[in-house]
């Protein structure tokens, strides 16, 4: 399992309508084949700031599964217009202790 992580800051006159339009994105992203899970927590000191998480099976389950698919370019148009600086995305995986 792949754990999607990106920090997303929402251009300050969009934060109003950002969350009412990841919830509309979020049906895009949980119909692809791989995805397990996902969540978008709202930073409490960065005003506008948001973390998302992504679970995937597998990382080219995101990579190529959705990156490369016709419902990202969806998800692109609802959500890439928020975001300044457009986010860095990051992948880990899970250390058992």
């Amino acid at each position: 399992m792949i754990l999607e992580v990106a920090i997303l800051k929402v251009r300050p006159e969009l934060v109003a309508t950002f969350v009412p339009t990841f919830k509309q994105a979020s049906a895009i992203i949980s119909s692809m084949k791989g995805y397990i899970k996902h969540e978008l927590q709202r930073c409490l000191e960065q005003e506008g700031q948001y973390i998302l998480l992504v679970w995937w099976e597998t990382l080219e389950d995101h990579e190529i599964g959705f990156r490369q698919s016709e419902q990202y370019q969806q998800w692109r148009k609802l959500l890439h217009h928020y975001y300044d600086p457009f986010p860095v995305v990051e992948h880990y995986e899970r250390i058992e202790l």
